[in-house]
């Protein structure tokens, strides 16, 4: 079992001296990867509900911190990690051009030695969608076809060099897209509660993160996504199993952890915790979790 960082890019992360603190001591503790959180813009006042608090609100209404972009806030700590991936949880890909979007990618993960996980999710916040300028209601459709047109352009599937995608909302021919990633492709994690975003993620993900789900409910999803994957003639085990566990560390954490274990999940997601603990936190985990 791995074990990652969710939030990296708030709080204490989001100043320059607090990202480097975070992303160091989160290597440091053997996590394996570092996970941002995206909003572009958080219209006050947003009625949309936050699907992942019963109260429908982000913690702090996301009015009153900072929250830096988190490709730009992953490239930064590139620099001053060596070994831990960089993971978007999630990035709202249908908010973006998706040709612009893969060279960004591409550049990050070509840069970074091939650390890039590439995190994507369908976004919840219409007020959102609407200040952007993107159609919410066709957001899935936009999703699925963005995330096929970045591998496209990562790896085209006629010409070595050439790039051709004609769909509803992406359309080009004969592109060059360079540098490629490190590893000829990136990997792209689906992240969404929803069984839409199983479907996806049994379709056309090289991974699975719902969110903050109970363990019956993880099951459940799971369990989807290895009906669907088997249904759409692809092997269920290729799809990696991400899950979330809060809390502090102690036997609430540790009993969630072990569940998580249980139900196959090969990279549990904790919240950053501030960096003078992180490491030591990592340390303790992976000693006794880690496979």
């Amino acid at each position: 079992m791995r074990f990652g960082v969710m939030f990296a890019n708030t709080g204490h992360g989001s100043s320059p001296a607090g990202a480097a603190a975070i992303a160091r001591a989160a290597e440091d503790g053997g996590f394996s990867t570092l996970f941002t959180v995206e909003h572009v813009v958080v219209p006050s006042g947003y009625e949309s509900a936050y699907p992942y608090d019963k109260s429908g609100k982000m913690a702090g209404g996301a009015e009153a911190f900072d929250l830096p972009d988190p490709l730009i806030w992953l490239a930064f700590v590139a620099g001053q990690t060596e070994r831990i991936r960089l993971g978007t949880g999630i990035l709202i890909l249908p908010q973006r051009n998706p040709v612009v979007a893969a060279k960004e990618i591409a550049t990050l993960d070509h840069l970074s030695g091939g650390r890039l996980t590439l995190g994507v999710g369908a976004g919840w916040l219409a007020e959102e969608f609407a200040a952007i300028g993107v159609p919410f209601d066709d957001r899935g459709r936009r999703l699925d076809e963005h995330i096929d047109a970045l591998r496209e352009l990562w790896t085209p599937t006629g010409d070595e060099e050439k790039s051709t995608f004609h769909g509803e909302f992406v359309d080009f021919e004969n592109c060059i897209s360079r540098p490629r990633p490190a590893n000829g492709t990136v990997p792209i994690v689906i992240g969404g509660h929803t069984k839409p975003a199983a479907r996806r993620a049994a379709r056309r993900g090289d991974g699975f993160m719902p969110g903050n789900a109970s363990a019956e409910e993880l099951a459940d999803a799971f369990a989807l996504v290895e009906a669907e994957a088997t249904a759409a003639g692809r092997d269920p085990a290729s799809i990696a199993r991400y899950a979330m566990a809060g809390g502090k560390p102690g036997p609430a954490l540790d009993e969630r952890i072990e569940r998580l274990s249980e139900l196959g999940v090969e990279e549990v997601v904790i919240p950053a915790f501030r960096p003078d603990v992180l490491t030591d936190v990592g340390k303790d985990l992976t000693t006794r979790f880690a496979a």
